[in-house]
C-alpha cells in the first residue's frame, strides 16, 4: 500500500470529510495539521500550496477532497 499523508486544518470540513473517507476505506494515514504544527505549514508552502486539504498518495498530489481521483489512486 502506498504511503499517504493529509495536509488539514481544524476548520476545514472537506479535510474532515478526506479522513472519514480514508477511515471508511480502511486507508492509514499521516495527518499534517497546519493549524497546529507550524512545520508542516512550512512544507505545505514550500510545495507551492496555500490551501487544504491537500492530500499526497505515493508520488501523487491531490488538491482538494476528489474522491474520483482517490478512488483511482488508492
Amino acid at each position: 500500500m502506498q504511503n499517504v499523508t493529509v495536509y488539514t486544518s481544524d476548520t476545514c470540513g472537506y479535510c474532515h470529510m478526506v479522513k472519514q473517507y480514508l477511515k471508511d476505506k480502511n486507508v492509514p494515514y499521516t495527518e499534517k495539521n497546519v493549524s497546529r504544527d507550524a512545520d508542516a505549514r512550512k512544507e505545505l508552502i514550500k510545495q507551492g500550496y496555500m490551501g487544504v486539504p491537500v492530500i499526497l498518495v505515493g508520488n501523487e498530489t491531490v488538491v482538494g477532497f476528489d474522491k474520483t481521483k482517490l478512488d483511482q489512486l488508492l
